[in-house]
């Protein structure tokens, strides 16, 4: 059961390793971009291009949806990136049914543990297997992984290696279940006196950038929602007319910030450097209001920073 990428690297694991994959179950087709065309998730497109059983429900308590589950007979349920299932399915199959998710469980339980991580400036976080019960991301551990989070590693990168990690946490999981090798443990015995941090839902006023705030923060918001949803800011000239950016990648200086907070400046080398705090962040990667994405040095060929043009949150 999945959605996205991050799902179909799990299920080609179980498939490419000999395990018999009885049914899929994704999201159905959602209308998407500019022409509102109905999109197929990532994981309908595999199991499509592989011939396996599909099944795409509106809802999950749907009787024809549970009959057809329950024929299937399926040993094991293996959750990547999906939805909340209701107990009359995650209590289906034999052996249970196990979630992947990408973080170190109990901490950055929810929707945006990769987001978060980044954002909070950790450097290590990883993949975990769990048993579903009756509260998100709570049930009993199966197993873990841990990843190094590198100093310039974007939300985009961290998403890679988790997503590979996860494929294999996947298949060792299964794998030991089919032995009988599966010793699940409490949350609470992985809690050791830390404290929780969680991993909400990310929502376009949480990548609003506070230049007020010092630059490592600054920094590892940015590298922690690139490539999407993306920090933004507005580029406000000196008249007061302001148009929206998005940042989606920026160097840590050694330039102390000498002007006000969100104060921009164009160097001799054509640095686009933004004062924070304490340090100047230079930005190489951004999109504005209407345009493309593009490399700062692109954006600056066409578009001149004027006296008193600064980036705020107003």
């Amino acid at each position: 059961m999945g959605t996205p990428d991050f799902a179909v690297a799990s299920l080609a694991a179980l498939k490419e390793n000999g395990h018999q994959i009885v049914g899929v179950v994704t999201v159905p087709d959602k209308p998407a971009g500019r022409g509102k065309k109905l999109q197929m998730s990532a994981v309908k497109k595999y199991a499509l291009e592989h011939d396996l059983f599909l099944l795409t429900p509106l809802k999950l308590k749907d009787p024809e949806f549970l009959d057809t589950m329950a024929s299937l007979k399926a040993d094991v349920q293996v959750v990547v990136a999906f939805r909340m299932l209701p107990e009359v399915v995650w209590n289906m199959p034999k052996w249970g049914t196990f979630n992947l998710h990408a973080s170190l469980l109990p901490q950055y339980r929810g929707a945006a543990p990769i987001n978060h991580a980044i954002i909070n400036g950790e450097t290590v976080t990883g993949v975990t297997t769990f048993f579903l019960d009756h509260q998100i991301d709570t049930g009993k551990i199966i197993d873990q992984k841990r990843c190094q989070i590198e100093e310039e590693d974007t939300a985009g990168d961290l998403h890679d290696k988790l997503m590979v990690q996860g494929a294999q946490l996947v298949l060792e999981t299964v794998d030991k279940l089919e032995k009988g090798e599966i010793e699940a443990q409490p949350q609470n015995s992985f809690l050791n006196q830390l404290e929780l941090k969680h991993a909400p839902k990310i929502f376009k006023e949480d990548g609003l950038v506070d230049w007020n705030r010092p630059s490592d923060l600054v920094y590892n918001q940015i590298r922690g929602l690139s490539p999407y949803p993306a920090a933004w800011t507005w580029l406000q000239e000196k008249s007061g007319a302001k148009f929206s950016m998005k940042i989606y990648s920026a160097k840590k200086t050694s330039f102390p910030s000498k002007d006000q907070p969100g104060s921009i400046q164009v160097d001799a080398e054509g640095h686009l450097l933004v004062h924070c705090s304490d340090y100047c962040l230079e930005i190489l990667e951004l999109q504005l209001q209407g345009k493309k994405r593009m490399k700062t040095q692109d954006f600056l060929r066409g578009f001149s920073i004027s006296i008193g043009m600064r980036f705020s949150r107003v």
